[in-house]
């Protein structure tokens, strides 16, 4: 899906080296590259599940290499519920879903916060139950 274009991304947007170092902080990791390597495969993840124009506002959010793993990924006729998300990546990274749990909130906490308020709260209205918990804030709860 090379041909679709990745927005520009925002001028207060945080670099690629210092999103992995934010993430390396969150999830307590060792080195710069197992931060990579789990923001490449969490991102990855989230790629299959976005679509429209959440997506398209999230990777102009991402620093360009971020935004890049985001949507080389074609996003799945069935999305996956958090914990299905997370069984997903932990399968896909020969990890324990604990692990996977913990490196999920580690990158989507960060997503979180180059996301803004606004376009999560977008983002967890089209996802299914169970993400809010990943990035970090309560389940919505649909009104009646």
């Amino acid at each position: 899906m090379s041909a679709l274009r990745v927005p520009r991304q925002h001028s207060s947007a945080m670099t690629f080296e210092q999103m992995l170092e934010k993430v390396r902080y969150e999830g307590a990791y060792p080195t710069r590259e197992r931060a990579e390597e789990v923001t490449r495969l969490i991102l990855s993840g989230l790629g299959r599940q976005l679509t429209g124009e959440e997506r398209v506002e999230l990777a102009a959010r991402l620093p360009r290499e971020a935004a890049a793993v985001l949507t080389a990924e074609i996003p799945t006729m069935e999305p996956l519920t958090g914990w299905g998300f997370v069984k997903e990546l932990a399968g896909r990274a020969g990890a324990t879903p604990a692990t996977t749990r913990w490196d999920t909130g580690a990158v989507l906490a960060t997503v979180a916060h180059l996301a803004g308020p606004e376009l999560l709260t977008r983002i967890l209205r089209q996802l299914p139950n169970g993400y809010a918990l990943l990035f970090g804030r309560a389940e919505l709860i649909q009104a009646a």
